[in-house]
C-alpha cells in the first residue's frame, strides 16, 4: 500500500467524519492554520487536526489527530498530544472524544481513557457520538445522586417546599443540557445566574414553538432558599447535578419519567403528595401505549399530565416506531403529535422540563384547567387519536369532571385509557358517562402499584362517541407486577420480571382468554372488576359454639363469665363431648 502524508490522511479522516459538512450551532472541519484561540478557547494558540465542537457544551466534541503512513500510533508521544488537546477542550466541555488516525490504525479516547471495543477502521463522526451517549442507564446511580441533591437542598440551602427542590434540581438539568457552564469554585450568585441565564437564553428558541415554556425560568427564579449554603455543599450540588447530567444523556433512556425518580426521592419528607399528584409508574406507562395499540402516526393527549410520564413515554415509542431519534418523523412527533394540559404552574414547569431533558422542547403543553369549556375547545381543536392518561383521584380536584370534558372534546372513534381508582366510576356516576361512550376493558392493577400512596387503581378504557347501549365489559385482574419496594427508591423491577409478564398480560387481553380472572361484566350491576366471593363454610366447632351460645343465653347463664371461669376449651369441649 503507497505511503500517505498526514495532510492526505487529515484530508480522508475529514471525510470519513464528516467534518466539512454545514450544520447548526456546530463547529467542525479539519486543517493546521485553526488555532483553540480562533475556536473560543481564548488565548490557546495550539493547533489541533480536526475538531467538533458543539455550542452546546453539555455535547459531546470531538478532536481529531493524524498522522502518516510512517507513524506508528504506539508512541506515547503522539498520544500525550492528543490528550494536551482534549484537556483543552475539557475546560468548556463535559466529555470530549479524541481519535488518533494513520489511516492503517485507529486509537479512541473518551476523556483521555482509552476505549478497547471501538471498530478498528475509522467511523462517520456519530459512530463516536454514540459511544459517549449510548451508556447503559445506572437507576441506582441515579436515586443516590437525587437523594444527596435532596439532603443537600433541604439542609444546607433551606429549601422546604418539595416541588421548589424539584424544581430547582429539573431546571438545572435543563440548563446543563442546554450549555449552561458551571463548575466547582462558583459561589452562588454566579451558579444560580449561570443556570437562569441560560435558561432564559436558550428558551427564546423554545418560545416561538411552545411559549409556556417561559413557566420554566419563571419558578426557578421563585425558589425560595433559606440560606445560600456552604461553598462545599455548592460544589457537592455541581458535581451532582453534572453527573446525572451525563447519565440522563444516554440515547438508552427510553421514556422513563425522570420526575417520578425525583419525587420518589423528594417526597420522602412529605407524609403526601401534593396537589393530588400521583407519578405513574413507568412500567405502567408503557404498558398502557401496548394497550391502545400506540403507533407512529397517532395523536396523543394527556389532559392531566403531571410531570409529563405519559408524554414522555408516548414520544420515545412513538420515534422509536418510526425508525429513530434522527428520523425525519421523529421531529414531526415532537412538534404535531404530543399534547399535554396541566394546571398546577409548578407542575407544568416540571412536565416542561421534563420533556426538554428527554431532548424536546416542542411538546405541546398548555397550563389550563382541564375541567373547564376552555380546555375542551383546545382539545376539540386537536386531531386526538389515543388518550393516556392518570387524573387526580380525590374528588376535590375534579378527576372525573376532567375524565368527561376529555370524552366530550375528543372525535368520536378515540381510545382513551384512563387510570383510576378501583371503584371510581361506581361512586362518582360513572355510568352517566356510557350514554355517549363506550367502557371496552378494565384491567386491575396490582394492589400496590402506587406505592405509599394506599389507593387501589384500574385501567378503564373507552372508546369515545360510542355509547355502551348494553355491551358488556371485558375485565381481568393483573395480581402481581414482579416488582418489590426497595427503600427509599419506590417500587422496583429489580429482578427483571416485568417484561415477560407485560407480554403475558397483553397477549392476554389481546385474545380476552387465558386467564381465571377474566370477567364479562354487565355494566347495569358493575363498572369494576368483581373479587369472588369466598365459598361460605362453617366448621363443626364454630356450629357448637353458636348452639351452645344460644342455649345458655336462653337459660340466663353469663356466658363471658362462665368461659372465664372454666376456659373455652372446657365449657366448649365438654358440649361437644356431649356433657352438660
Amino acid at each position: 500500500m503507497a505511503t500517505l502524508t498526514e495532510d492526505q490522511v487529515r484530508s480522508s479522516a475529514d471525510e470519513i467524519l464528516g467534518f466539512s459538512a454545514k450544520e447548526p450551532e456546530v463547529q467542525q472541519g479539519t486543517g493546521q492554520i485553526t488555532t483553540f484561540n480562533s475556536l473560543g478557547f481564548s488565548g490557546v494558540a495550539d493547533k489541533p487536526d480536526g475538531w467538533y465542537l458543539p455550542d452546546n457544551k453539555a455535547m459531546p466534541a470531538i478532536i481529531l489527530e493524524t498522522k502518516s503512513t510512517l507513524h506508528s500510533l504506539d508512541r506515547q508521544e503522539w498520544v500525550d498530544e492528543l490528550k494536551k488537546n482534549v484537556n483543552i477542550v475539557l475546560t468548556k466541555y463535559e466529555i470530549c472524544i479524541g481519535i488518533l488516525y494513520n489511516h492503517d490504525d485507529i486509537r479512541v479516547f473518551m476523556n483521555n481513557v482509552e476505549v478497547e471495543s471501538v471498530s478498528s477502521t475509522l467511523e462517520h463522526k456519530s459512530y463516536y457520538l454514540k459511544l459517549a451517549t449510548n451508556k447503559p442507564i445506572d437507576k441506582t446511580r441515579i436515586y443516590t445522586l437525587t437523594q444527596r441533591i435532596n439532603n443537600t437542598l433541604h439542609f444546607d440551602f433551606g429549601v422546604k417546599n418539595l416541588y421548589q427542590r424539584m424544581t430547582f434540581t429539573a431546571c438545572s438539568l435543563v440548563a446543563l443540557r442546554e450549555g449552561a457552564w458551571i463548575a466547582p469554585g462558583m459561589d452562588y450568585d454566579n451558579f444560580h445566574n449561570s443556570i437562569l441565564n441560560q435558561l432564559n437564553k436558550s428558551l427564546q428558541k423554545h418560545i416561538t414553538r411552545n411559549f409556556k415554556l417561559k413557566y420554566l425560568s419563571e419558578q426557578f427564579s421563585k425558589v425560595e432558599m433559606a440560606y445560600g449554603g456552604s461553598q462545599d455543599s455548592i460544589d457537592n450540588f455541581v458535581g451532582w447535578i453534572k453527573e446525572i447530567s451525563t447519565l440522563l444523556n444516554s440515547d438508552s433512556w427510553a421514556g422513563e419519567d425522570v420526575m417520578a425518580i425525583f419525587f420518589n426521592e423528594f417526597n420522602r419528607y412529605k407524609p403526601k403528595s401534593e396537589h393530588g399528584q400521583v407519578f405513574t409508574p413507568d412500567h405502567i406507562t408503557g404498558f398502557m401505549t401496548r394497550l391502545v395499540g400506540l403507533h407512529e402516526d397517532d395523536y396523543v393527549l394527556d389532559a392531566a399530565c403531571g410531570s409529563g410520564a405519559f408524554l414522555v413515554r408516548a414520544m420515545n415509542v412513538m420515534i422509536e416506531k418510526a425508525g429513530g431519534v434522527n428520523s425525519a418523523k421523529a421531529t414531526r412527533i415532537k412538534q404535531n403529535q404530543l399534547y399535554g394540559i396541566e394546571k398546577d404552574k409548578e407542575i407544568f414547569a416540571l412536565a416542561a422540563a421534563n420533556m426538554l431533558i428527554h431532548k424536546d422542547g416542542k411538546t405541546n403543553l398548555e397550563q389550563l384547567d382541564s375541567r373547564d369549556e376552555e380546555a375542551a375547545e383546545w382539545m376539540a381543536s386537536k386531531p386526538i387519536t389515543k388518550v393516556l392518561m392518570n387524573p387526580p383521584y380525590e374528588n376535590k380536584y375534579g378527576g372525573m369532571d376532567i375524565v368527561a370534558n376529555v370524552l366530550d372534546s375528543v372525535q368520536r372513534g378515540t381510545i382513551c385509557a384512563f387510570i383510576l381508582p378501583d371503584k371510581k366510576l361506581e361512586k362518582a356516576g360513572g355510568r352517566k358517562l356510557l350514554k355517549k361512550n363506550r367502557l371496552n376493558k378494565i384491567i386491575k392493577l396490582p394492589e400496590n402499584t402506587f406505592w405509599g400512596v394506599g389507593i387501589t387503581t384500574s385501567i378503564f378504557i373507552f372508546t369515545a362517541g360510542e355509547p355502551q347501549n348494553g355491551h358488556e365489559i371485558f375485565a381481568c385482574n393483573i395480581e402481581d407486577d414482579g416488582l418489590i419496594t426497595v427503600k427509599n427508591q419506590g417500587r422496583q423491577d429489580v429482578r427483571n420480571l416485568w417484561p415477560a409478564i407485560e407480554d403475558e398480560w397483553i397477549e392476554i387481553i389481546r385474545k380476552q382468554s387465558g386467564h381465571d380472572s377474566i370477567q364479562w361484566i354487565d355494566p347495569k350491576e358493575h363498572l369494576s372488576w368483581q373479587a369472588p366471593m369466598e365459598p361460605f363454610s362453617i366448621t363443626e366447632e364454630d356450629f357448637i359454639k353458636v348452639v351452645m351460645d344460644y342455649e345458655l343465653f336462653h337459660r340466663g347463664v353469663d356466658v363471658k363469665k362462665l368461659a372465664a371461669d372454666l376456659g373455652d376449651q372446657a365449657l366448649y369441649g365438654a358440649f361437644e363431648d356431649g356433657n352438660e
